[in-house]
């Protein structure tokens, strides 16, 4: 055996760096290394075509799970809570489903408290049956209510005779998460920090106060923008925790984050990994107990800001990467966010799949039984250190400013994450951010059936509306839908004729990218094989009752097919040139206004010609 070792190695011997790189370059027959493989991330860094293991950066550390600064994670093995959120309006509607959700595999489970329901009775009803010491409960409630609520749960413990060591959970009280969705300061909320953290220390394993990073992630903050600010919300709660008195391994201890999770598979895992590295090294400069307490608590939810109204099954499939990602990165606990989330309150269907989505991954894939999968991987662990890096330095400069709650004062936390979002939708108008199903790769056919966007209330009953001073809570999608919708509501469904003429790979290539195209807005597109004359298009384009023709050739034969096809249609049909052909300024001096190509702006081209369509 060792015999056959040895030949292998010496048949295969170690290729370098500059071999490989010699070799890349020798394919590319002369294009561009840096414009053909290096990928621009949108945080602002370049990602190589490939990573060697003199690439991973000396700040790497090899230490092993459940070991400080915890980057490979904070336990020794991937067992992560499988989590559903339950409203609470009807409370014994709510008690049912929660031990429905129980007896189907949810270990975690989270409530949405309304302030006016708070009560012993309340607290009673809503956990009668429910075993606290084998589920970990969360509780999302009014923050004017939450201290009382954390009173009531306790008591309710100690009535019940649960062991308090064994009880884990959480009791959301995120004051600076309110400032940011409603532009409105919490009264009192420092005391009620201290009050809260001082009321469940009989609870060890209960967290109190929560950092819902998963909002700046709903609102298309860039990952080093939401891992940056996580950290310095953190600190800020830290910060008013300690100097009010409390030890620094009591105020860490009650912290938890929320994070969302994208659709960046390999940036999500590198994310939580340096999340909880850099967390740790945070709490550390405390001065704690013990290494213990510097563990970041994690939750992950699936975003909300690349979910879709249209082709809402594709949901179930970004869902499922997603948790993939903080599976994998080796978070506390996942909550998949239904698939049909956007229009409706979840069905108990699309609740089902959410909670399968999970068993799945970890029953079928086993993505449980190994601790931090991607430890080792030259491209995942140079990703950590460069999102670390970045998001530090966005920390550094918060703290430098005032700190986080004089950032989220000054607006400038929202300016940067609304800003991002804004970015990112015109990315996507341009296709260079893609959502399946809605900018590319349209269901040509689906109709909304009257599916509009689920509107959002707080917890008083308030519907929630951002102003400049809060979160915008936008998803990426929604000017699209709008588009499609006002397709649907005029009661006319524009006819898309394709003719195709000319060369054959490009026509049909053209014809391809003009359907995807004007389907976006829910156009009905009519393709065809290719005509052998002009006016042979021209007529069954005529015909077909178009409303639009889009002529589809080759560059060069653009200036012999396209003025004649543009000067028989006229007045009959608009009329679009698929392409940027070099004889455009010619088109356009024949009064040929319209093209399409990969450089234009899909959504603005398409309310324009709406406006044209006088839809």
């Amino acid at each position: 055996m060792a015999e056959v070792k040895q030949k292998l190695f010496s048949e295969f011997p170690p290729t370098t760096t500059e071999e490989w790189l010699g070799k890349i370059t020798e394919d590319l027959k002369g294009a561009d290394f840096q414009k053909k493989l290096v990928w621009r991330t949108t945080e602002g860094f370049d990602v190589q075509p490939f990573y060697r293991k003199e690439d991973v950066p000396e700040s790497v550390k090899r230490e092993m799970p459940g070991e400080f600064p915890f980057t490979r994670g904070c336990k020794s093995d991937n067992n992560w809570l499988i989590r559903q959120e339950i409203s609470t309006d009807d409370v014994v509607a709510a008690n049912v489903k929660a031990k429905f959700l129980l007896e189907k595999g949810c270990t975690s489970l989270g409530f949405s408290v309304k302030g006016r329901m708070v009560s012993a009775a309340f607290v009673s009803e809503l956990l009668d049956g429910i075993d606290a010491e084998k589920v970990e409960l969360n509780f999302k409630v009014c923050l004017k209510k939450c201290y009382e609520f954390a009173a009531l749960l306790i008591e309710y413990f100690k009535e019940r005779g649960f062991d308090f060591a064994k009880l884990c959970g959480s009791i959301e009280y995120d004051p600076i998460g309110k400032l940011l969705a409603k532009g409105k300061r919490v009264d009192g909320a420092e005391d009620t920090l201290v009050k809260l953290v001082d009321l469940t220390a009989a609870l060890p394993k209960y967290r109190c106060v929560v950092v819902d990073a998963a909002a700046l992630g709903n609102s298309g903050a860039y990952i080093t923008h939401e891992l940056g600010y996580a950290l310095a919300w953190g600190n800020e709660y830290m910060n008013i925790l300690t100097e009010a008195g409390v030890p620094a391994s009591a105020a860490a201890k009650k912290i938890k984050f929320n994070f969302g999770i994208s659709g960046n598979f390999f940036m999500e895992i590198a994310k939580i990994r340096a999340a909880r590295m850099l967390w740790a090294n945070i709490v550390n400069e405390y001065d704690p107990n013990s290494a213990d307490d510097c563990k970041m608590a994690v939750h992950a939810v699936t975003t909300t800001f690349n979910m879709t109204l249209y082709d809402p099954y594709v949901n179930i499939l970004r869902g499922e990467t997603e948790a993939m990602s903080a599976s994998l990165a080796g978070a506390d606990s996942i909550t998949i966010v239904p698939f049909d989330a956007v229009y409706e309150v979840p069905t108990a269907f699309a609740e089902r799949i959410a909670r399968n989505q999970q068993l799945i991954l970890k029953n079928e894939s086993r993505l449980d039984r190994v601790v931090d999968p991607a430890a080792g991987s030259y491209f995942i662990e140079t990703l950590t250190a460069t999102l670390a890096a970045e998001a530090w330095n966005l920390f550094l400069t918060t703290e430098d400013e005032g700190g986080f709650l004089q950032a989220v004062l000054d607006n400038k936390v929202q300016q940067c994450v609304n800003g991002d979002g804004d970015s990112r939708r015109v990315a996507a108008a341009r296709r260079k951010e893609i959502l399946l199903g809605t900018n590319q790769y349209p269901n040509f056919n689906e109709q909304s059936d009257g599916n509009r966007p689920l509107e959002k209330y707080c917890c008083c009953g308030k519907k929630e509306v951002a102003t400049e001073n809060t979160l915008s809570g936008r998803r990426l999608a929604e000017e699209f839908e709008a588009l499609r919708m006002s397709v649907e509501e005029s009661g006319k469904r524009p006819k898309v004729f394709m003719l195709t003429i000319g060369n054959l790979a490009m026509r049909q290539a053209r014809a391809q990218f003009s359907g995807n195209f004007f389907a976006v807005a829910g156009y009905e597109v009519i393709d065809n094989l290719g005509f052998a004359t002009v006016d042979e298009g021209v007529n069954a384009a005529i015909e077909s009752g178009a409303d639009i023709v889009v002529i589809c050739s080759s560059d060069d034969e653009y200036a012999e097919y396209a003025i004649p096809a543009y000067e028989k249609l006229a007045g009959k049909a608009l009329f679009v040139v698929a392409g940027a052909p070099a004889c455009s300024e010619q088109l356009k001096s024949a009064g040929i206004e319209n093209f399409i190509h990969v450089r234009v702006n899909v959504l603005e081209t398409l309310k324009e010609i709406n406006a044209k369509l006088n839809l």
